[in-house]
């Protein structure tokens, strides 16, 4: 018999020590807990843990070490209408485990915790089959790992350009690279993929869900995968199917050096992290993990039937943030992720669901709580999603000091503007300043703005000036899925063309779009792939896509390296002029030694905007001066930072617009900086009051010369 000794209830997890590994795991309702050992031929053994202190029943194993396989079967009661689902029969996930190997066999139907025979109250009753066979493992990891000199880029938020990319799609179909890296970690911290992305100037990665992901069962029965990884099981372990080196903990060495190779690079690495539900889906969902080790603690459950879940998130459940063990559990994941890996920043799936405290979004819940006053989370960067589907959900502009958030209205207002469906140009130029509607009020700075105009969810840049209509059959749900606004202005014939004026049209808003958001106040987030023209075939919603739809197509034509070229271009601009990255919102007021304001706004005649001006929903263009004398800014020893000012001249009407320039006050001579219009186009040089033409739908910068 198996020696056990009574360990420690802290911490929560497989930790070993050198000699042998201490098991705990919390569960406030359960009767009893067995550890569950795997060898090598898949046999178990089952150790039952002895001791329970504060809700955590634990054990020392001697001589158990990395490279262990092991689950957890936990004993009470199987009472649903009471919120209880315990069933013993069925393997369990660790929460704490920090590698998981394998994936589930849906086709032996044993994972789900009560009899499937069709019935409306099926899940009442508890199945008996046993599910080890149908179940993943978790590993004990070593959890060594030399970082040598790795220190955190520690980019300033100011100085931040953000990549949002998925770990498998960016390299899977990268030629230059050996087949068994592709699309994995050791792929993304490949010389290759890390000359891309440091070429192009991006200063973060922030990387689609890596936790380890259970695909749904009903995708496992179209053949179909959760690509995008918002289906998370365990939140300290990462994904293994991500894995070049193995997946008996050999992951969690690889995903490291990943984080290493890209500090090395000056580059950081966000997370996106999705704590406000898991893959284990409602009452008739699965049994893996957290339904079986304490459902009435984990889960939110409906207070006037706790048989079944409330559901913020869409997905069926949603994690009960309000229980101490719970928040633990995410506070620990974060710390994990942080300190153990060196992350250097989180982005929030659905961050409102974490936020409320009973029903509500309550700014003040102790999920912010604890972060403000989390020495090492506090200083991260933290970005939230501020939406999720429950009531009073959509949150853009609430979250406190210290959160950015995702800025839906910015994307919403920038892509109207250039498909010609603003009510005027008044809120387009509140977004492009920063959206100090949404963050001056509460001590936030622009930064607490992540612009973007694409992301993961949604179409493509290619696809949003190529597609009026979704193409979503491949999810094989009838096309019904996804969004039916996509806010875009299809450039001519529907999907592919060979039409060169389509085509051109196309690249030139494509040009439009990237222009105002590297130009824009805030934080710009680019989607890994607009820079190449990547397509997903006019499907804006490809989240079960794990092929070549999704993957980067890093074959380049002539346009697309062109839209690269462009797109490094705008990069550098923002990097060398401060003057498009302050630190505080735009005041209108003048600065400091030049008697100009750091922002003024004219019409095509070169006068200033009136109210009526503002007022008028029918203007479709806009004239920007940004004055680059000190910024009303100071660096770190109090000297005063100074910049070259520019002028924008924006023309998302569908006919082309004549600027006059404005008096010589604001500048004698301005140099052509880039037109969207023609990004090849000579310098030139213009005299104040001179007239400038703007082509239709496109954007030029104009850049003061003494």
């Amino acid at each position: 018999m198996r020696e056990v000794w009574p360990g420690a209830p802290f911490p929560l997890g497989a930790t070993w020590d050198g000699e042998g590994t201490n098991f705990s795991l919390f569960s406030e309702h359960a009767e009893h807990v067995e550890l569950c050992l795997f060898d090598g031929g898949g046999s178990e053994e089952r150790v039952a843990l002895p001791e329970r202190l504060a809700f955590n029943w634990h054990g020392y194993l001697p001589g158990v070490g990395p490279g262990q396989r092991y689950g957890y079967r936990v004993h009470g009661h199987y009472k649903p209408e009471e919120g209880h689902r315990f069933n013993a029969s069925k393997l369990l996930i660790d929460p704490y485990a920090k590698a998981v190997e394998g994936a589930v066999d849906w086709s032996a139907a044993h994972v789900f915790p009560y009899v499937m025979d069709g019935t409306e109250d099926a899940d009442l009753r508890a199945d008996g089959q046993d599910s080890a066979a149908a179940m993943p493992r978790c590993v004990v990891v070593d959890p060594g790992f030399d970082w040598e000199d790795d220190r955190p880029p520690n980019t300033p938020w100011t100085q931040t350009v953000i990549y949002e990319v998925h770990v498998k799609g960016f390299t899977k179909r990268h030629a230059p690279l050996r087949e068994d890296l592709r699309g994995t970690y050791a792929g993304l911290a490949s010389d290759e993929a890390i000359e891309h992305l440091r070429t192009l100037g991006v200063t973060a990665v922030e990387l689609l869900p890596v936790h380890h992901i259970i695909d749904e069962s009903f995708l496992a029965e179209r053949g179909l995968t959760n690509y995008w990884g918002y289906s998370s099981i365990g939140f300290l372990a990462p994904h293994a199917l991500y894995s070049a080196s193995g997946t008996g903990g050999e992951q969690v060495r690889e995903f490291k050096g990943m984080v290493k190779a890209l500090h090395r690079a000056g580059i950081e690495v966000i997370l996106d992290v999705v704590y406000n539900h898991t893959a284990e889906g409602n009452h008739l969902g699965p049994m893996l993990s957290f339904k079986g080790v304490d459902n009435a603690s984990y889960y939110r459950l409906s207070p006037d039937d706790p048989r079944y879940y409330v559901d913020f998130t869409g997905t069926g459940n949603s994690l009960n943030p309000v229980h101490p063990s719970v928040l633990r559990l995410i506070m620990d994941s974060l710390r994990y992720w942080a300190m153990e890996c060196h992350v250097d920043g989180f982005r929030f799936d659905l961050a409102a669901a974490l936020a409320r405290e009973f029903w509500d979004v309550n700014r003040l819940s102790a999920f912010f709580d604890i972060i403000h006053q989390d020495p090492v989370l506090s200083q991260v960067k933290l970005i939230a999603e501020p939406w999720d589907v429950g009531p009073g959900g959509y949150q853009v502009g609430n979250f406190p000091v210290l959160w950015t958030e995702w800025n839906g209205l910015y994307r919403d207002t920038v892509r109207d503007f250039w498909r010609g469906a603003t009510n005027g140009v008044g809120d387009f130029a509140g977004r492009i300043t920063g959206s100090s509607d949404l963050y001056a009020d509460d001590g936030r700075r622009p930064v607490a703005s992540i612009n973007f105009v694409t992301a993961h969810d949604g179409f493509t840049l290619n696809d949003l000036v190529s597609y009026n209509e979704k193409h979503n059959e491949a999810n094989l749900e009838e096309n019904r899925d996804g969004s039916d606004d996509n806010r875009s202005w299809n450039c001519g014939a529907e999907g592919p063309t060979d039409d060169p004026v389509v085509l051109e049209l196309r690249l030139r808003q494509m040009r439009n779009f990237l222009a105002t958001l590297f130009l824009s106040q805030g934080v710009p987030m680019l989607l890994g792939g607009d820079e190449l023209a990547r397509t997903q075939r006019g499907n804006n919603n490809a989240w079960c896509q794990d092929n070549e739809l999704s993957w980067f197509d890093w074959e380049l034509d002539d346009d697309k390296r062109e839209l690269l070229d462009f797109t490094r271009r705008l990069i550098y601009m923002r990097r060398h002029h401060p003057a498009f990255r302050r630190r505080f919102f735009l005041r209108g007021t003048s600065a400091e030694g030049s008697g100009l304001p750091d922002v003024w706004w004219f019409r095509p005649d070169g006068r200033r905007m009136t109210r009526r001006d503002w007022e008028n929903s029918e203007q479709r263009w806009l004239g920007m001066f940004l004055n680059g004398d000190e910024l009303h800014e100071t660096t770190a020893r109090g000297e005063p930072i100074g910049d070259e000012s520019f002028l924008l001249l924006f023309n998302a009407h569908y006919e082309p617009v004549t600027f006059q320039l404005p008096a010589r006050r604001f500048g004698a001579r301005w140099k052509l900086e880039l037109s969207t219009a023609d990004p090849h186009a000579d310098e030139r040089s213009f005299a104040a009051r001179d007239p400038v033409d703007v082509d239709s739908r496109s954007l030029v910068v104009l850049r003061r010369g003494w």
